[in-house]
């Protein structure tokens, strides 16, 4: 099995603070596919962000991710329980989960693995949902330096798992009897530059970078050059697009 990659515990707080929430019509068009309400599992659940807005939805959440550190960050509730396990083998029964959702992680996986791992775990008709989301536009010349920033400051500092979010998951195999949406979701949001920052300094590639360049970080030079068109005072509105695979699990 493939080895585990956790990228994320060092820059856990800034990764909660900084990474942007799903859109509320994201779940809805999820949650309209699923038979029952009882069980659902969150995988590679992170700082708990779908975990708790799943916990509104059913009767027990059941989260997991192999950083404790991010887990750590997560929101706690009555019907949501956090443990420290690899998604491509835990410790759930056979035929647990109404739903099985995993977000912006799933690349990181063993896909074979996890793919098994949902079979045995999710129920007969239940539903395994995989979604991501594409780099960030705001406008065209801050656009222009971010992409510069992604492809070619960083871009040699990605692990070699970006490549799926750049295919938006079209090269994950998905072995689930596929369901189409109609709709296309994107995330929205309105930010300063500070928070812009943050996003940044939550990336991965950039803690790759930063490990192999004797503590130096890429974001400043970048904040630097983004002045002349983002002032300090204000406010931009933020778009991510949002990419999905879903699927019913039949046995």
């Amino acid at each position: 099995m493939k080895k585990p990659l956790d990228r994320f515990s060092i820059q856990a707080e800034t990764y909660k603070n900084h990474r942007p929430h799903y859109p509320p019509d994201l779940y809805d068009e999820i949650l309209q596919h699923v038979n029952h309400r009882q069980k659902c599992w969150d995988c590679g659940t992170g700082n708990g962000q779908v975990a708790a807005e799943l916990s509104k939805h059913f009767e027990q959440v059941e989260a997991t991710d192999i950083s404790e550190n991010q887990m750590k960050q997560a929101p706690q509730g009555d019907n949501i329980n956090y443990s420290l396990q690899r998604a491509e083998n835990t410790s759930f029964g056979e035929n647990q989960f109404d739903l099985i959702t995993v977000a912006q992680a799933v690349h990181w996986f063993d896909f074979d693995a996890f793919n098994q791992e949902v079979r045995r775990v999710g129920k007969n008709g239940g539903i395994i949902s995989i979604w991501g989301y594409a780099l960030l536009k705001v406008n065209d010349q801050i656009d222009e330096l971010i992409n510069e920033f992604d492809s070619d400051i960083v871009g040699p500092y990605w692990d070699v798992e970006r490549r799926h979010i750049d295919s938006c998951y079209g090269t994950i195999p998905f072995s689930f009897e596929p369901i189409v949406s109609k709709k296309s979701f994107t995330i929205e949001s309105h930010w300063n530059i500070e928070h812009l920052r943050g996003y940044f300094n939550s990336w991965s590639c950039v803690q790759n970078y930063i490990e192999q360049n004797e503590g130096e970080s890429p974001v400043p030079a970048l904040m630097e050059r983004l002045k002349s068109v983002w002032p300090d005072h204000e406010t931009k509105k933020i778009t991510f697009p949002i990419f999905m695979k879903m699927g019913r699990i039949e046995k």
